[in-house]
């Protein structure tokens, strides 16, 4: 049944139709692989009433996501097709003031029309193109019309975060980074049956590792809990591990042969595009060139500690502007800080923090490094230290990640559980690691049960009967 609902002299369902193409033969053609986090969202979409919401950085998947939705309902759940909706607001035709203005209501209006007294689903891709998006989700949630809205946005978290004040209570975020290295593995080795059962088994490993975060399931007595990876399969890990740490995790720059136009393709997108125009729209920036040059400056050493006030003078940028800068970065899911450790979480703290990539992939993008880094063994080292980072912000329960530091040690990274427990993590990625003085003190001082060293080579075992340790790829399989 086509609707006449006009807007700006064009036909609203004339406008939606080309991105419905299910109306016309229910299918819907998109990605066959999942990302583990799908299950969520989509059980989310069914029972929620709030509205569901996907961000994150570009290219990560998000829409995706939305299509596989559309798909699932379509296929699963039975839907209508007519009563499914999607449209991607950064058409050109909402460019024209007499369409945009009256677009939201004109789809509203058209909706409850086609919707036979059902719900109906309306996905909304691109929202943050659409100025005061969240004012119109806002009038028809509060008037309780019966449609689930469901909006992804690839715009930086800055606008986002203050579009969504209004929204408080009326939605919940899903917010998407680029895929881990489980995902990445899953990826590209989705028939490998002795690989995934491998996974599956660390799977359970690092939830169980995550949840009693104790010694006590470790001792020689329950050694059966640790997992066994074959050689076959361990060289098959390192082997991705190489390929993950060069292309990281943002799916369509693996489909681009070229590896010139790969990094190309990377920098355009994740860092152009959000430093000159995300940023610049969220905050009105009148020389974004200096918050380049900062993030530049952040990128030379991963997991270096930041001195405000030495990058200040190396960059000529003051350091009233490099403080406003470092959390607008964190936002824009190009870097993440870490604190310095204290025995009470969440402590406001002055002073040093270090500072990690979100995706190693942009550094080598920008700075033009092949697959020739693996050889690199200083390099690999800080590259290893941040994917361990990224793998320890999933760590189930966690209050704080912080680093240690005295006078005379340190430690990667604490993981505070609450209650006075923390977990110390630090990285050796070499092929024999022997400095455990550090955990070991750390693990007296705060009367800690167990520590977590990752390294190169190492098996996955218990030593020093507190420590745990585990070669990287295999540490990262741990967490989803």
């Amino acid at each position: 049944m086509a609707v006449q609902e006009k807007l700006g002299g064009i036909g609203i369902e004339s406008l939606l139709r080309p991105y419905n193409p299910w109306w016309v033969d229910g299918r819907v053609i998109t990605e066959t692989f999942q990302r583990p986090v799908f299950q969520d969202i989509y059980r989310d979409v069914k029972e929620l009433k709030q509205i569901v919401s996907i961000t994150g950085p570009r290219r990560v998947g998000k829409t995706t996501i939305l299509k596989q939705i559309i798909r699932n309902l379509l296929s699963i759940e039975k839907v209508q097709p007519m009563h499914i909706v999607y449209f991607s607001l950064d058409d050109p035709l909402l460019s024209a003031p007499n369409v945009r203005d009256g677009f939201f209501d004109s789809l509203m209006h058209w909706a409850n029309l086609v919707r036979t007294g059902e719900t109906i689903y309306i996905f909304l891709d691109e929202v943050q193109r659409f100025e005061k998006w969240e004012l119109y989700l806002k009038k028809y949630y509060d008037l309780g019309f019966p449609a689930r809205f469901v909006i992804s946005g690839s715009a930086s978290s800055p606008i986002f975060r203050k579009s969504r004040e209004s929204l408080l209570g009326r939605i919940k975020d899903h917010h998407l980074l680029p895929f881990s290295f489980k995902e990445f593995v899953f990826f590209h080795r989705p028939d490998d049956a002795e690989l995934l059962e491998c996974i599956n088994s660390l799977s359970e490993f690092g939830r169980r590792l995550q949840i009693e975060s104790s010694v006590s399931w470790l001792r020689p007595e329950e050694q059966a809990t640790i997992p066994q990876i074959s050689e076959r399969v361990f060289n098959d890990l390192n082997v991705l591990l190489g390929r993950y740490l060069v292309e990281g995790g943002f799916p369509e720059a693996w489909q681009i042969k070229d590896f010139a136009g790969k990094q190309q393709y990377l920098f355009d997108n994740q860092v152009q595009k959000v430093l000159y125009e995300d940023l610049v729209i969220a905050t009105e920036f009148r020389k974004p060139e200096n918050i380049k040059r900062f993030y530049l400056s952040l990128i030379e050493q991963p997991g270096r500690e930041i001195n405000i006030e030495k990058a200040s003078q190396k960059i000529g940028v003051s350091r009233p502007m490099l403080e406003k800068y470092l959390p607008l970065l964190e936002m824009t899911d190009l870097v993440k800080t870490l604190p310095r450790f204290s025995k009470r979480p969440l402590k406001f703290r002055r002073g040093s923090v270090k500072c990690y990539l979100v995706d190693l992939a942009l550094r080598n993008a920008i700075l033009k490094l092949d697959e020739s880094i693996l050889q690199d063994e200083d390099l690999m080292g800080s590259y290893a230290e941040n994917l361990v980072f990224n793998a320890l912000r999933n760590f189930e329960g966690a209050i704080e990640l912080s680093f240690y530091k005295d006078n005379t040690r340190e430690i990667d990274f604490i993981v505070a559980l609450g209650g006075k427990r923390f977990l110390p993590a630090e990285v050796k990625y070499r092929n024999s690691p022997d400095e455990t003085a550090a955990l070991k003190f750390f693990l007296q001082e705060y009367n800690q049960e167990l520590g977590i060293m990752v390294t190169k080579t190492t098996p996955l075992r218990l030593m020093d009967a507190q420590i745990l340790s585990a070669p990287l790829p295999i540490f990262l399989l741990f967490f989803r």
